[in-house]
């Protein structure tokens, strides 16, 4: 069952929470009323990105804002050999545990970087509790792969990196974890570390100085590399059915490398796109757009709630 905690900076009005999912704890806020959405964070981040957005969806919606397994207060289990447990079907399994447990069976699911692939697996296998679909900067896991040029593996160097056998990443990064995971905000950012908020970073920075989530983000990325692709090939030819908005950075790398919105279109049936300002981080950029996108699209499909 949920459990209240206290001591949280951000997330103003919100209640901070840890729900225990099958073997394992979920972090998350909670806050505002409507409508259910989840929203979770990407890659080096935490729930924390969403300090600034979730407060004005909350105006309208209950607003959900996780940690994922691996990140940030969630659990960091060990990453067992096959990977399975830091699968992004394992990942999901954790979100939709959560919502259930939080009295959401169905809910507007939204998702930056790794979550967004967690939740276009979560709409893949639990499609009955996903009324909408958000994904942000990002193209499928599978075409990422598998359509690599040298420009985006330059870009997404650490997609290579993080997936090396452990604990080589893990002993490089934890020597000096501000400087690599900074690094990774400016370098495929389009941002310097002045446009992050500064309650935010701190937030970051707490959670990535924990050897815990340095093994568990490079085992994300192992998982990626291995039985997520695995998972993704035997669904290659399915679609998500409901509706999904496609958000990016205009001035990001997956904009100026791919057509965002027909690879997209390729693996999801009712496709809207949306472009922002900024880079890869243009929700800590933007959180203002960030939000008014995200309010549009979801009032335009709120019979699907």
């Amino acid at each position: 069952m949920p459990r209240k905690a206290t001591g949280w900076g951000m997330f103003e009005g919100f209640a901070r929470r840890t729900v225990t999912v099958g073997d394992h704890d979920i972090a998350c806020v909670e806050g505002g009323s409507g409508p259910p959405v989840l929203l979770l964070h990407g890659y080096p981040q935490t729930m924390a990105m969403w300090a600034r957005v979730a407060p004005i969806l909350a105006a309208r919606y209950r607003v959900v804002c996780a940690d994922l397994r691996g990140y940030g207060a969630s659990a960091k289990p060990r990453c067992l050999p096959d990977r399975s447990n830091y699968a992004f079907r394992a990942m999901a399994a954790d979100q939709v545990g959560l919502m259930r447990a939080l009295g959401h069976p169905s809910f507007h699911l939204v998702g930056h970087d790794r979550g967004g692939r967690t939740a276009h697996r979560l709409a893949l296998d639990h499609a009955d509790a996903v009324r909408t679909l958000t994904v942000m900067d990002i193209v499928p896991t599978h075409a990422m792969f598998m359509e690599l040029d040298r420009h985006v593996a330059g870009a997404y160097w650490h997609w290579f990196f993080l997936a090396q056998p452990e604990p080589f990443p893990e002993r490089l990064i934890g020597n000096d974890p501000d400087f690599f995971y900074e690094t990774c905000l400016v370098g495929w950012g389009a941002t310097t570390i002045a446009d992050f908020d500064v309650e935010m970073l701190a937030a970051y920075r707490a959670a990535w100085r924990d050897p815990a989530m340095i093994h568990g983000s490079c085992s994300d990325y192992r998982a990626a590399a291995g039985i997520d692709l695995v998972h993704d090939a035997a669904d290659i030819d399915r679609k998500v059915a409901c509706p999904t908005l496609v958000a990016y950075g205009a001035g990001g790398v997956m904009a100026r490398r791919y057509d965002i919105a027909s690879k997209w279109r390729e693996r999801c049936t009712d496709v809207t796109a949306a472009s922002l300002p900024g880079g890869h981080f243009f929700v800590d950029q933007h959180p203002d757009k960030t939000a008014a996108v995200l309010l549009e699209f979801l009032a335009a499909h709120e019979t699907s709630t």
